[in-house]
């Protein structure tokens, strides 16, 4: 028996026995992945959804041979050259500026102003009022069942159920969000960036814990959006793309290093939760918050002004607990 190797198809990822490669062996996705007002798809077929890690599982749309070859990575432009240009006056020294001291992450949050923007209006006059079909609970609904071939549903993990031993396997997962910004996507939680698509796939969950089969009914509306961030001379812009956003719903909390976003979106009545520690310090009282048709922008007014290089800190990972004996060694000696 030939050794197994790895599948680079989009949506596969499968091992494969090679002297068995066939035009039928493997199901992946042709085209490009797509992000649009919180939607995620592929361009080679109709399935959209707004949660990340259903659409990791979303099945491919094509069969052809497997593929043992990672793809390249996409030619990033060269760099423009810099034409000759006349030398310039001299320009004044300025004086150095006085930084100020970082704020207790752990002070009180505050609750943005909210404004609702005349896009979004109509479309809330149009918002059905049924509920969202209920979610059992993961353990509390004795009639629900694994199926075999059921997809972990922790984000970034690969692995199926397969039988009641997969409930004891360590399940390697990512805790945070998906980020694309400027070309580079990363998750929050670590921070590994690429420019490559399938690179990112392919990352290796950064916490261990239990696999999730089902969603809990509490955690079921919860997904994860794409949000993107700019800045100017004075305001950090914060773009959260939820199509169809929820004022009501709804609520922006922050300090002046932290925000805390709750966002209620789509008919679905979808829920996007995100903590962020800030790299800069803001001005809490000029901040505010604006609900538009596509996406809710968060204002941070800057509380000096200084250019952010980053938009929030890494979350920090846990300690990882080491036993030697049963025992806890309190000893320095």
């Amino acid at each position: 028996m030939s050794e197994l190797v790895h599948c680079y198809n989009k949506g596969c990822l499968k091992k494969f026995d090679p002297s068995k490669n066939t035009p039928e062996s493997c199901l992946y996705h042709p085209g490009e992945p797509v992000f649009h007002d919180a939607y995620k798809s592929w361009s080679c077929c109709s399935k959209k959804t707004t949660d990340f890690t259903e659409f990791l599982n979303m099945k491919g749309c094509t069969r052809s041979y497997h593929q043992d070859k990672k793809p390249p990575e996409p030619v990033k432009p060269l760099p423009k050259v810099a034409e000759d240009v006349a030398p310039s006056e001299p320009v004044p020294v300025q004086k150095p500026v006085i930084t100020l001291a970082r704020p207790d992450e752990n002070d009180p949050l505050t609750r943005l102003p909210c404004t609702t923007g005349a896009s979004l209006v109509p479309l809330l006059s149009r918002l059905s009022v049924s509920k969202p079909e209920h979610v059992p609970e993961e353990n509390g609904d004795a009639s629900v069942t694994v199926s075999v071939g059921t997809s972990c549903r922790n984000a970034g993990c690969k692995k199926s159920y397969q039988d009641e031993s997969s409930n004891r396997e360590t399940c390697l997962y990512h805790s945070g969000q998906p980020i694309f910004h400027e070309g580079m996507k990363y998750w929050t939680c670590c921070q590994r960036k690429t420019s490559d698509f399938s690179s990112f796939l392919e990352q290796e969950g950064c916490m261990t814990g239990n696999h999730t089969w089902i969603k809990k009914a509490n955690e079921a509306a919860h997904t994860a959006c794409r949000f993107d961030w700019h800045q100017t001379g004075s305001f950090v812009v914060i773009s959260v793309f939820s199509k169809l956003p929820i004022p009501d719903l709804s609520f922006i909390e922050v300090n002046r290093v932290k925000v805390h976003m709750y966002i209620t979106f789509g008919e679905q009545r979808s829920v996007f939760e995100e903590t962020i520690v800030l790299t800069g310090v803001i001005d809490v009282a000029k901040s505010s918050v604006q609900f538009l048709g596509t996406k809710t922008e968060i204002q941070l007014k800057k509380a000096e002004p200084a250019s952010w290089k980053y938009l929030y800190l890494p979350k920090a990972k846990p300690p990882k607990e080491t036993e030697e004996d049963g025992d806890c060694n309190l000893d320095d000696d």
